[in-house]
């Protein structure tokens, strides 16, 4: 590697926000290069769902969801409340229809989940629809050998190394041993996958966040990125008040990179650093993060080291998520996300009390906020799914997959605890007795439908979650067909929420609130934009993309509507 480099936009990171900026500034004439510490490209978003919350975007609009402006505003004011950020929040609202008609202008492909419900249903402004985009399933042989640059989908969210897609793929899984049509879905996947294996050692058929990351990479290619893996970024290089450059380390030198329109910061945020969790996450000791290991804080230090402020005013400073601990045949160990299950009809979540603490089918970031607020003060955030065996059978349970998926190792490692009765479970687990009381509570309700305590299937949102054959009410069924299963989950995160201060061009701020000429963040490394609320699935990378889209925009001189 020469030992200078120039450029017009260096890109630290590889995520969603870094690649949407390198592709952006490529596409406006910029000699754009991508430095990223790990080996692959992909950061953490190829270990995502890939859902982007992108509201007013072109496909609701062909779709007849034609919402104005004030429509989104309005329900994030309301749930924002006092951490609602005017200049970002509009920059935002503005350059989302913006960047999804750039992007798929130039041949990015988006699928549209235009029954996908917001969170807060009762809010002014809230969407039950048209808000929520994803990439398009990509053929990953296109690529060639360039494939191996990209990161692979997390184990534990896929099957035998096959990522699933959250929608009609995922229903088709769940229903094959009900449904024909799902029955020969399934099978045709999981062949095309076992050929995919055995001639080149990978998937190949890519959704969720793979399919976001290969789609951006794949345009980045054709117009000419640079990119350098196994690449750390050391310092900034600054001149005159202004960031003009970084220098880098890799296994085959220390090169200095010349930037002339500026630094982009992408580097994923602090998740998977001990060091930064114990000074901002609460119950640091026992959280387990979904993000990759590069995600350790770096872009923000770096930041920092030239004046960058960080911002932790934020209503929580993780994008929470509840999760288990998994160990694997191989003996590696991993971490399952628990965001399907939890609201499909006839599972229930309690506290080692044996009471139940949350409407399960809300939000994953809520349901870690309600067991954060359920917990005594010096004992530990845990809590027990508990669910009969028609549910297992029918929905799985974690990393426990429905019938006919075999759960003998599950059972093995202790993941997975099975009785034949709820008392027997309560005493497997370390659940209070009461645990039958509360069972039979829950179960008094939801033989009519009913959820009395929690209110569960009260929402456009839990009722999306749900089981849309179960009828009055497709987010509760009666816990009553031994044995009975339980998994325990603790808290998790899919990103930080604490971050870079910047602006509405994803400038980094400094302590007077003046920009940093020539430096911008955006996705984990800038400071969460809805404030650490949670309003919708998807706002993590939604906004990550935009404000890569507006960086890389801003650098080029081109005109950015929202700024």
């Amino acid at each position: 590697m020469p030992e200078a480099l120039e450029c017009d936009l260096l890109v630290i990171g590889s995520g969603a926000a870094g690649l949407c900026a390198a592709v952006t500034g490529a596409i406006k004439g910029l000699d754009v290069i991508v430095a990223e510490r790990a080996a692959v490209l992909g950061g953490t978003t190829a270990w995502s769902g890939g859902w982007m919350w992108l509201p007013r975007n072109a496909l609701a609009r062909a779709a007849g969801i034609d919402e104005p402006l004030n429509a989104p505003r309005s329900y994030l004011a309301d749930v924002l409340g006092n951490r609602f950020d005017p200049e970002r929040i509009d920059a935002f609202l503005s350059a989302a229809p913006d960047m999804v008609d750039f992007l798929t202008e130039h041949g990015f492909v988006f699928e549209a989940g235009n029954r996908i419900c917001d969170i807060y249903g009762d809010r002014p402004g809230a969407g039950t629809g048209g808000r929520s985009l994803i990439a398009a399933r990509f053929d990953a042989r296109r690529l060639g050998k360039r494939i191996a640059l990209l990161r692979e989908t997390k184990r534990e969210t896929a099957f035998a190394g096959m990522p699933i897609q959250a929608g009609p793929d995922l229903a088709a899984f769940l229903t094959a041993t009900r449904k024909a049509g799902s029955a020969f879905h399934a099978a045709k996947r999981v062949a095309l996958h076992l050929r995919d294996l055995l001639t080149t050692g990978r998937a190949m058929h890519l959704v969720n966040g793979v399919a976001l990351i290969a789609r951006l990479f794949e345009l980045g290619d054709r117009h000419a990125v640079r990119w350098l893996t196994g690449t750390s970024a050391v310092d900034l290089i600054a001149r005159n008040g202004r960031v003009v450059g970084a220098r880098l380390a890799s296994a085959e030198g220390r090169p200095t990179v010349i930037a002339r329109k500026g630094v982009v910061l992408a580097t994923g945020g602090f998740s998977s650093s001990a060091d930064w969790r114990s000074r901002l996450f609460p119950h640091p000791a026992l959280h387990e993060t979904l993000t990759v290991p590069e995600a350790d804080g770096s872009g923000a230090a770096l930041a920092q080291a030239i004046g960058g402020t960080l911002s932790t005013e934020v209503a929580a400073t993780g994008a929470w998520c509840p999760v288990s601990r998994v160990t694997w045949p191989d003996g590696t160990c991993g971490v399952f996300p628990h965001i399907v299950e939890r609201g499909k009809p006839g599972v229930i979540a309690v506290l080692q009390n044996g009471r139940r603490f949350v409407n399960e089918a809300n939000g994953y970031h809520d349901f870690i906020d309600a067991l954060f607020s359920a917990t005594a003060e010096g004992d530990a955030p845990r809590a027990w799914l508990v669910c009969d065996d028609r549910f297992l059978r029918r929905w799985g349970l974690g990393i426990v997959k429905p019938d006919p998926v075999p759960a003998s190792h599950w059972r093995r490692t202790g993941y997975l605890k099975s009785a034949r009765s709820v008392e027997a479970l309560a005493r497997l687990c370390g659940i209070e007795r009461a645990l039958l009381d509360t069972v039979d509570a829950y179960n008094r309700g939801a033989r009519e439908g009913l959820d009395p305590e929690f209110g569960r299937g009260g929402t456009p949102y839990n009722r999306y979650q749900g089981d849309p054959d179960r009828s009055p009410n497709p987010n509760v069924a009666p816990i009553e067909h031994g044995p009975f299963h339980a998994v325990e989950v603790i808290p998790g995160s899919f990103g930080s929420f604490a971050g870079l201060r910047t602006n509405g061009a994803a400038q980094v701020l400094d302590q007077t609130g003046t920009e940093i000429a020539g430096l911008y963040a955006a996705g984990a490394d800038a400071a969460s934009l809805m404030g650490g609320h949670y309003p919708a699935g998807g706002i993590n990378l939604g906004p990550a993309m935009c404000f890569g889209y507006i960086a890389a925009l801003h650098a080029a001189g081109a005109q950015v509507a929202s700024v």
